[in-house]
C-alpha cells in the first residue's frame, strides 16, 4: 500500500468564466521510503500539489489517501492531527519563529504533539547534536546565516519523526555549498528510512531523488 495515493486530484481557482486550473486529474502514488521529486516550470502547480499533500490545502477534489486513511473524507480536526503526527514540513523562506531560539524552535512540533518537558528536552538535546549546531541553540534565526537556518528547518521538520518530509524549494536561498550540505542531510534522513517528497527547479537536486516526477501547466507530463 502506497504511503501517499492520489486520484482525479483537481484543483480550481476563480468561478464562471474567471475558473483557472492549477491541477488537472493528478494521479500519483508514493511509496514509503521512496525520495522524489517534483519539477516543472514556475506556474506549472508543483508547490500547490505538495501543500495538497501536506494538509495545508483542504480546496481541491478528488481522493486523496494516505497511509491508507481516505483524508479527502476526514473532518478539518482529524486532518490536522495526522498532518502533526506524520508530516514534516521544509520551506525555501525557512519559517522559522523569530522570537523563539534555535532551541525553542526545535521545541515547537514536539509540544504540538503533546511530549512532556523532560522528554522535549532530551530529544532536542539529541536533536542539535545529530545536526550540529549545539553552539547556535541560544541564538535567534536573525542571528543565523541563511545556511544555518535552514539546517534548523530541517532538524525542526525532522525532530518527531515524521512518516515523510515534504519539502518546497528547499536549497533556493542557498549557495551551492550549503545546497549540498542540505540535500546530503536528505539523502541521509532518506536512507534512514524516512519518505521525502521535495520541489526542485535544480536538476542536481532531483538526482539526489530516487524518481522524478514533471508537472506541465497542472498535469503530470507523460
Amino acid at each position: 500500500m502506497p504511503l501517499i495515493e492520489v486520484t482525479g486530484l483537481e484543483k480550481v481557482v476563480g468561478s464562471g468564466n474567471g475558473r483557472t486550473w492549477v491541477l488537472r486529474n493528478i494521479n500519483l502514488a508514493v511509496e514509503e521510503g521512496q525520495f522524489v521529486s517534483i519539477m516543472g516550470p514556475s506556474g506549472a502547480g508543483k508547490s500547490t500539489l505538495l501543500h495538497i499533500l501536506g494538509m495545508h490545502d483542504a480546496e481541491w477534489s478528488g481522493q486523496y489517501a494516505f497511509g491508507g486513511q481516505r483524508i479527502d473524507l476526514l473532518a478539518p480536526a482529524a486532518r490536522a492531527e495526522i498532518q502533526r503526527r506524520d508530516i514534516g514540513f521544509v520551506f525555501q523562506s525557512y519559517h522559522l519563529i523569530d522570537d523563539l531560539t534555535v532551541y525553542e524552535n526545535l521545541e515547537v512540533p514536539l509540544t504540538y504533539r503533546n511530549v512532556k518537558k523532560r522528554e522535549r528536552q532530551a530529544i532536542v538535546c539529541d536533536c542539535l547534536d545529530r545536526f550540529g549546531i549545539v553552539a547556535k541553540k541560544d541564538l535567534f534565526p536573525a542571528q543565523l546565516s541563511g545556511g544555518q537556518q535552514q539546517l534548523v528547518g530541517v532538524a525542526r521538520a525532522t525532530i518527531a519523526t515524521p512518516r515523510v518530509i515534504l519539502a518546497d524549494e528547499p536549497t533556493g536561498n542557498l549557495h551551492s555549498e550549503q545546497a549540498r550540505e542540505i540535500m546530503e542531510l536528505f539523502r541521509g534522513l532518506n536512507a534512514g528510512g524516512t519518505t521525502i517528497v521535495q520541489v526542485t527547479h535544480s536538476d542536481e537536486n532531483a538526482r539526489y531523488g530516487s524518481r522524478i516526477i514533471r508537472l506541465q501547466d497542472g498535469w503530470i507530463a507523460t
